[in-house]
């Protein structure tokens, strides 16, 4: 049965915040303020309960600090919190009902702390004692009884898992993502079952938040976990996904490496080894290794699930990489885990999930037989709800719509993450795109609103983190700007989409705060000058220093946006004050235009229009609507010339570029000294897959819509070798970016032509502009239900259970209630 905060109506829980006594918390000052390193810890708790009827329901409720897994009789049911704020943790709910037996039941969680700040988590500040530690609080109705988190709790200190980052060496943390490291000698496998003898288990330990106002309770809401919300995202799954291929290699003798992590040594050992090319053989030489490559097929994304046989002691190094030969990312050796075999009953799910195509295992240490009896990845994905889908008559476009789709999959954790496998933090810009993909094509947006929650965590100064709820957020240092505009962005999509006015006022605080941090760097004249920190905007190479109007243009996106809202939501002097902040734009932003070649240009200097020209500042000029209607057309024309393009970036050099190249590069683009090697005269900087989305938003409004099918085929360059996602760059980067997926939208909202008329979809638009293709049909979601159109055989049909607006070439705009429509076209 459904559970949901209604089954808690209580303020105060009845459970406690607990820790295991194998670990004292020392009581410091009740002012707190402390940020101390922490060391990581796992926490494993038991508890024994008696049922004597089972009830039809059994609501239950949990969290924890840093993450758990709770498993009901032997029986993992649920995984936990979603990333989050500390201040605003979230707590899981579940019906415990189907997992029950009449008599003893057994309630075991293990809690992972992780101390240090990684991609996901940040760390507490501590009071005088929640928050140095990991905890746990869990409470469930079973019948009229309540079972909770208590000091009677068995508990025991996970001594499996180690903590390499004690050597620094050894990082258990790379790029952000954990790197677990497990002798799974030190710990029982079947600990979490109801037969497990914890008898020498010790008790645990209440933490109270020693605070001001607590009072030493140790029950929520206390500091500084704030009032726990409940999570407002669905619970994630997915398949089960198995090997398509497995080669080895043996070599006799084993790299004398040092105390090296285990993605890095086995990059090595690939480096000097090369790569496994035979038939799998598992016979470990004394003093040598084997090395494995698992081939998935594809990208997955998920749980980790291994069984293997050796002798105790015997080490399994993994590392899990997009493409072979383990070739190392931009941030270095990452992606990976060391287990150690107890011998027997050597199963294991690796507790951080893994986005990866190869899994690369270095096998060593063995004193006899080894072999690898399983190995598969549980997918752990956002779920997809309803009937969205598009189908046409060009299967070169079904590929890209299905390939954008498993992308943003890949990428829709318990937030929008940049890609699994390399980093998966929260980037407050990067989701925009994969939050259009939602909306495009999954009935449920509540991710989609969650990014926006979640990414309005303002600094002192207004501006967002770039990256939220992880260490980029925790360490407090600069940020990209106008990955704030891009959240902005997304608060309006919302708005278009959803129309939910009590939410959209609660974060119009936050785009304010944003738009107003710009107020400083606004010239006289109206255009942005010198704006601090790193002004990415894209990966493609363009000028956002100096006077600039890709960066004024962005803003000045934003301030039309949020006076679209604040009048929607009658508020009068919010609108008025950023549509005349808007006005001055528009008439500082002629310093960027060239009439001779009908071109916005990137940026000025000391007032001097320079000549490097990007796609973005064209396009930016016509959807922040800087740029004179009657300019569009000749804009377009220029910025979208396949022979005038060029693929050029500061960051990523090429595909065939050094690291060191790479690295030269990127100091370039952050300190000064960047010289276009392109003819800024006839060449522009062809926009990169994130911003292309900006480009075709620009095309949409200047009625070059039915281009798009033909300009999105430089999508399919993605889909080789079997992959089956989007890349990050044109020919650089990670194989899995969901920012990249903008084909998808707009296949449904271009091409097919599905877009919202009036605010929560009150009505729809649809704009059919299939260009080369010959016909096309397809489903898109809005909170009414789902909006079906079919253009082909010279007929548009749609149902939809909204009013719809049928806007068609060379034709007046009509109006039709909702049902079916059927409209000739020809």
């Amino acid at each position: 049965m459904d559970i949901s905060p209604d089954d808690f109506p209580e303020i105060r829980w009845h459970g406690h915040w607990i820790w295991t006594e194998e670990q004292p918390v020392a009581s410091g000052s009740p002012a707190g303020w402390d940020r101390k390193l922490r060391a990581p810890a796992h926490g494993l708790f038991r508890h024994r309960f008696l049922v004597a009827d089972l009830p039809a329901k059994v609501p239950a409720r949990m969290t924890a600090d840093s993450r758990y897994m709770l498993f009901v009789n032997g029986v993992r049911v649920g995984y936990g919190p979603v990333r989050g704020q500390y201040r605003r943790l979230s707590y899981d709910m579940y019906d415990l009902a189907p997992y029950l037996r009449r008599g003893e039941n057994t309630i075991a969680v293990l809690v992972k702390y992780f101390g240090r700040a990684t991609s996901d988590w940040m760390p507490a500040v501590a009071n005088a004692r929640a928050g140095k530690t990991g905890v746990m609080v869990f409470e469930a109705k079973v019948g009229d009884a309540w079972v909770i988190s208590d000091a009677d709790w068995k508990s025991s200190i996970g001594a499996g898992w180690l903590d390499d980052a004690h050597d620094p060496k050894t990082p258990e943390i790379v790029a952000g993502v954990p790197v677990e490291s497990f002798d799974a000698r030190l710990t029982a496998v079947d600990w979490m079952v109801p037969e497990f003898d914890d008898s020498t288990w010790s008790q645990s330990q209440r933490i109270a938040a020693v605070h001001f106002g607590a009072r030493g309770r140790s029950q929520p809401p206390t500091d500084p976990y704030g009032p726990l919300y409940p999570r407002s995202i669905a619970h994630l799954g997915g398949a089960r996904r198995q090997p398509v291929s497995i080669a080895s290699s043996v070599h006799m003798s084993a790299l004398d490496l040092g105390p090296i992590g285990p993605a890095a040594r086995v990059e090595a050992a690939i480096a000097s080894l090369g790569e496994p090319t035979g038939e799998v053989k598992l016979e470990v030489p004394k003093g040598g290794q084997v090395l494995l490559r698992v081939d998935m097929g594809r990208i997955v994304a998920g749980f980790v699930d291994f069984t293997v046989a050796a002798p105790p002691g015997t080490v399994f190094e993994f590392h899990y990489a997009e493409e072979r030969a383990g070739k190392p990312g931009p941030f270095g050796a990452h992606g990976g885990n060391r287990y150690v075999a107890r011998g027997q009953d050597d199963t294991h799910r690796v507790f951080d999930k893994k986005g990866f195509r190869y899994a690369y295992i270095l096998v060593h240490s063995a004193t006899g037989p080894v072999s690898l009896d399983h190995f598969s990845v549980q997918e752990h994905l956002y779920p997809t709800s309803g009937e969205a889908y598009f189908r046409c008559s060009d299967d070169e476009l079904n590929r890209l719509y299905a390939a954008g789709r498993r992308t943003v999959e890949l990428n829709a954790w318990d937030a929008f993450i940049d890609c699994p496998s390399r980093e998966q933090r929260a980037w407050a810009g990067d989701a925009v795109v994969h939050q259009m993909v939602h909306l495009a094509t999954n009935a449920d947006w509540r991710l989609a609103r969650r990014y926006i929650e979640l990414s309005d965590s303002p600094r002192s100064d207004g501006i967002l983190p770039m990256s939220v709820a992880g260490d980029v957020e925790a360490g407090e240092g600069f940020t990209i700007p106008d990955w704030s505009l891009h959240w902005l962005h997304g608060l309006w999509s919302l708005y278009r989409h959803q129309g939910d006015r009590e939410f959209i006022k609660a974060h119009m605080p936050g785009a304010e705060r944003v738009l107003r941090w710009y107020l400083p760097f606004l010239t006289r004249s109206g255009v942005l000058q010198d704006v601090v920190e790193w002004n990415l905007v894209d990966w493609s190479a363009l000028y956002s220093e100096e006077q600039s109007a890709i960066v004024t243009a962005l803003w000045a996106r934003g301030l039309k946006e949020f006076a679209e809202m604040a009048e929607w939501l009658g508020e009068a002097a919010s609108a008025t004050w950023a549509r005349e902040l808007h006005d001055r734009c528009t008439a500082g932003f002629e310093l960027f235009w060239d009439e001779g070649r009908g071109l916005y240009v990137d940026h000025a200097r000391d007032g001097v229009a320079q000549r490097p020209v990007n796609q973005l500042a064209g396009a930016l000029a016509i959807v922040s609507g800087l740029a004179p209607r009657e300019r569009w057309g000749k804009i377009i024309s220029p910025i979208t010339d396949p022979s005038r393009l060029v693929v050029r970036s500061w960051m990523f050099p090429g595909p065939d570029a050094s690291p060191e190249a790479g690295a030269a590069s990127f100091r370039r683009m952050i300190l000064g000294g960047l010289v276009p090697d392109w003819d800024v005269e006839t060449e522009i900087v062809l926009a990169e897959p994130f911003m292309s989305y900006v480009v075709h938003d620009a095309m949409v409004m200047s009625g070059e819509a039915h281009r798009l099918p033909d300009m999105l085929r430089r999508w399919s360059a993605f889909l080789t070798d079997g992959y089956d996602t989007f890349g990050e760059n044109w020919g650089t980067g990670t194989r899995v970016h969901g920012w990249s997926s903008t084909p998808t939208r707009d296949l449904v909202t271009a091409i097919l032509g599905i877009s919202p008329a009036s605010p929560g979809f009150a009505a729809a638009l649809v704009t059919p502009r299939l260009g080369s293709v010959a016909g096309a049909e397809g489903a898109a979601p809005c909170p009414q239900g789902m909006i079906r159109v079919k253009a082909r055989d010279g007929r548009l049909m749609i149902e939809s259970p909204v009013p719809v607006q049928v806007d068609l070439p060379g034709r007046e705009m009509q109006t039709f209630e909702a049902g079916s429509i059927d409209i000739e076209l020809n």
